[in-house]
């Protein structure tokens, strides 16, 4: 069992509701980059959370087809003593000779060294998410129509359970367009898509996820020049660093009611 600082992290937020503001502080998961290296090469970067990270390493591998049992793995372990975030697999001869196809692929990370950290990968990744200036905003009730529309229009999902969504708005607060997928970043790439390709990205005011905020949602938000969002669900604590050092405004529904800001409050009026 991990200790409570490795799963979770706190921030100071600022719960909304019925035009009332309270300030606490509130644990969320932690998201951290996992580096996996083969052969001593990297091959591919995971956000997780920490905690299991040999076999987290170990399942990766067998569904991408590079081992087929344990004894395909001639090692398996954490690149340092310290470094959580990095592990180390190595295959026995003949299984890497049935492999070779797989482990020649070039990923975005191929130019990764062993010794490189999960916070530098993500400095790696951030350096070129510009930091949002602009003075837009929200009021309590605008968040909650937004909800209200985002509820009516997921087509998908009412049949099915099984999609996430995502819905554009203009400063208008109207739907400009929307994406249903079965994956949460599928869904976004499909939305912000859309209207890049018909040159209209300028009109996006704010989005509204169906899942939670994540590293990744975070990085294509800032990429659109996204300046909030608005999900379902809490955020992880990777997000919330990241919206604080992007100057994000995330707005998530609370469980019980009305909704918390764990960053960019200033852009949300407690009133209409």
């Amino acid at each position: 069992m991990l200790k409570n600082d490795k799963i979770y992290q706190s921030y100071h937020l600022v719960h909304y509701e019925d035009g009332a503001m309270n300030r606490y502080k509130q644990d969320f998961v932690r998201e951290e980059p996992l580096l996996i290296h083969v052969e001593d090469s990297p091959y591919f970067v995971v956000m997780r959370t920490p905690g299991d990270e040999i076999a987290h390493a170990a399942g990766f591998c067998l569904s991408e087809g590079l081992v087929e049992c344990p004894e395909d793995i001639a090692s398996i372990g954490l690149c340092g003593d310290f470094d959580e975030n990095s592990v180390m697999v190595k295959l026995n001869d003949e299984r890497k000779k049935l492999v070779s196809e797989k482990l020649e692929r070039k990923g975005f990370f191929s130019q990764i060294g062993c010794g490189i950290c999960g916070r530098e990968i993500i400095e790696d990744v951030t350096q070129n998410l510009r930091v949002f200036t602009e003075e837009s905003e929200i009021s309590y009730s605008q968040v909650l129509e937004c909800v209200k529309k985002f509820f009516l229009h997921q087509e998908y999902y009412v049949r099915t359970r099984g999609t996430h969504a995502v819905m554009l708005f203009d400063s208008r607060l109207q739907i400009i367009v929307k994406s249903e997928d079965v994956g949460r970043h599928n869904a976004m790439d499909k939305s912000i898509g859309a209207l890049f390709l018909a040159n209209r990205m300028s009109d996006i005011y704010l989005a509204v996820l169906s899942s939670r905020i994540s590293f990744e949602m975070i990085q294509k938000a800032a990429r659109a020049g996204i300046p909030i969002l608005i999900s379902l669900s809490n955020p992880t604590s990777m997000a919330v660093e990241m919206g604080l050092k992007l100057n994000m405004t995330l707005v998530c529904l609370d469980k019980k009611s009305g909704f918390i800001v764990p960053c960019g409050e200033k852009r949300v009026r407690a009133k209409t």
